[in-house]
This record gives structure tokens, sequence and C-alpha cells, in this order.
């Protein structure tokens, strides 16, 4: 069974620093816990442009297809990872992260 320790602001701090890429292994199964499908966990991040010059936030509603694109916008890829972990620690843990 996944578990979810919001204790490990840790982990937090490390995929802020480095959304992409290889990670530690506790890490690594938080990221997975995080972005198992779960109608809980709808947001995730959209690329609506080829090559990368934007993405854009984006909810899956239950029942819904295609995903639901929202007007936050963002032009840097790691800024767009660290907000959807931020909403998914947030709905995981029941409170949002104590930092930006």
């Amino acid at each position: 069974m996944y578990s979810f320790d919001k204790s490990r602001l840790d982990l937090a701090r490390e995929f802020k620093a480095n959304p992409f890429g290889e990670h530690r292994p506790d890490l690594q199964y938080l990221l997975n816990l995080m972005r198992r499908p779960d109608p809980k966990r709808p947001h995730f991040v959209l690329m609506p442009r080829q090559w990368g010059e934007s993405w854009t936030l984006a909810v899956m509603e239950p029942g819904a297809s295609p995903p639901r694109p929202t007007n936050l916008v963002f032009t840097d890829a790691g800024e767009a990872e660290w907000h959807v972990f931020k909403l998914r620690w947030a709905e995981l843990a029941g409170e949002e992260l104590p930092f930006d």
C-alpha cells in the first residue's frame, strides 16, 4: 500500500531544486504516488504548442475528455511542474506546503 508522509519537506525542496531527471528513491516514490491516476488529483501540465513554448495548467474532470485547460500559463517548464507538485502535495497532505 502506498503511503504519504507530509513531514518529508526535504522531498519537496529536492523536487523544486531539480524537477527533471533522475531522483533519489524516496522522491521517485513520492512522484509515482502523486502521478497515479486518481480523480482527486486531476491537475497536470499541458503543452498546447510544439517545442515547449508554453505550458498550461489543465484539469481532467471525471468523465470528461479531453482535459480542460485553465488560464494559468507558464513559460518555464520547471515552474509549471513545481506548481502541479504543490497542488498534488496539498491534495495528498490536506494542507499546502509551508513554503513556495
